[in-house]
């Protein structure tokens, strides 16, 4: 316990030994559950307080505010990645590339550039991450971002606004960079409360990023103006992390010293508890990722081609689920380092199979709305829980090379799901690329089922000498 924390520790003994000595009173009245909730609340004040380590020997109060301020960048880097969604076929027209089916291959071409560059390269930023320190690999991802993202904006191809892109992509790598930081920091009870956190800043800028990008564009009334906005928003969150995110970095001396692709996976794969995790988030991915290119269009069908708010309502389809995953990750995180995240992760991903499967057997819009809502709420749990026990089955020496490597197979993922969706779509129907996804999901928690180590749930807080005498009330 901190010495910041003794005026609140010795108000919590009075209230706790007032509540003890009037047990009898209170007990009769039927509020034990709230009595013990009180002892319970005491306990955690004066035994656990903020004294906390994380595996960096960060104290409590220092992880958790690079958590916070790393919550906020990784909104604002989501809005950073997402705000050129809903007009970059429109601004690849605009450069050159004439109407119909080029304009559609060339933006598929410049959007999953992005993603797989990040795939090969992410392994090396997670080699340097444990070499160098999480911090410096953020600082690198953030600033990469800010300024492609703004050179996009001076493009006067395709040709170099694909460029621009796959650079971009080839030297951000922000989502490894920051989970690697956070789940470092984190004390080992608390890892998965979290990334379910910065799961929450990711989504929450996911889906304020289109509605971004569509309104500034429209008011601006130029795309490479959107571009330059978000540059210098990226560029914000690098003065973020510059001076609110503090790491006090030991490499270890076992650090990996081969930082090449291939052997890095052949370093991780010494450790063969991680391997089962790189397929549970490459499947997972590859299924979330699969129902994309065919959404909007799935959403027209139940609605009408010519629905006068047709655009709006199929984002709102999209912004749903994100807004359910924002709600769901917090929460389900906290209560996986509980229970086991194991066990959340199996029951995430039969969970988004159930609400997966029906959606494309409906006839409603409101019915489907409910359905892509459950569905982000079974999403909240499958990212956080996934990355909880990436952290807690690789050696601290090498957690950043594995979140590196989970980074990459996510990566493949999003660059692989619209494939397999727009195959299947197109050769038998989207209905039926739900269903394929759904059995995806389930298969994967089948996986994880027999694959996964199961691994104990985080120890109980510690209890007071109230506690420890078996003096709290029955239930």
């Amino acid at each position: 316990m901190t010495a910041g924390n003794a005026p609140f520790s010795l108000l919590a003994d009075k209230i706790a030994v007032l509540v003890y000595q009037r047990r009898e009173r209170y007990a009769r009245r039927g509020y034990n559950t709230l009595l013990n909730a009180v002892l319970q609340w005491k306990d955690e004040w004066t035994q656990n307080g903020f004294a906390g380590k994380g595996d960096d020997g960060a104290s409590m109060e220092t992880w958790q505010r690079n958590l916070y301020a790393m919550v906020i960048v990784q909104f604002v880097m989501s809005i950073a990645f997402s705000t050129m969604t809903p007009f970059l076929p429109f601004f690849v027209q605009q450069l050159g590339v004439p109407h119909g089916s080029s304009v559609e291959v060339w933006s598929g071409l410049i959007f999953s550039a992005n993603f797989l560059m990040a795939a090969i390269l992410s392994p090396y930023w997670g080699y340097l991450s444990d070499r160098l320190g999480r911090k410096p690999m953020v600082l690198r991802s953030t600033l990469a971002v800010a300024v492609f993202t703004a050179a996009m904006g001076f493009s006067q191809n395709v040709y170099e606004l694909l460029a621009a892109r796959a650079i971009m992509g080839a030297l951000s790598g922000f989502s490894a960079a920051a989970t690697t930081l956070v789940a470092t920091q984190a004390p080992r009870e608390r890892v998965g409360y979290s990334l379910g956190l910065l799961q929450t800043g990711q989504v929450s800028g996911a889906v304020f990023g289109p509605l971004l990008g569509g309104l500034l564009s429209d008011w601006l009334g130029s795309y490479r103006y959107v571009f330059w906005v978000t540059g210098l928003l990226a560029f914000v969150a690098t003065l973020l992390v510059v001076f609110m995110v503090q790491e006090h970095f030991v490499p270890a001396r076992e650090a990996s010293k081969r930082p090449s692709l291939f052997r890095s996976f052949a370093t991780v794969a010494r450790e063969r508890q991680l391997l089962p995790m790189f397929v549970v988030l490459f499947m997972g991915q590859l299924g979330i990722m699969s129902i994309a290119p065919v959404l909007t269009l799935y959403t027209a069908s139940l609605l009408g081609e010519n629905h006068p708010h047709l655009g709006l309502l199929a984002g709102s389809a999209q912004a749903v689920t994100g807004i359910a995953n924002a709600i769901a990750s917090p929460l389900i995180g906290r209560q996986s380092d509980r229970i086991g995240q194991k066990r959340v992760l199996i029951a995430a991903l039969i969970g988004a199979a159930c609400f997966l499967a029906p959606q494309g057997l409906v006839g409603s819009y409101p019915i489907f709305l409910g359905l892509r809502f459950g569905l982000g709420l079974m999403l909240g749990g499958l990212l956080p829980s996934a990355n909880a026990l990436v952290s807690k089955l690789a050696p601290p020496s090498m957690r950043g090379q594995a979140f590196g490597l989970t980074a990459s197979t996510t990566f493949l993922g999003n660059f692989g799901g619209p494939l397999l969706g727009g195959f299947v779509s197109s050769a038998y129907g989207i209905p039926t690329m739900f269903l394929v996804t759904a059995f995806l999901l389930f298969a994967n928690a089948c996986w994880v089922l027999l694959a996964v180590p199961r691994l104990a749930p985080s120890p109980a807080r510690a209890t007071s000498p109230l506690t420890q005498q078996g003096k709290h009330l029955p239930q």
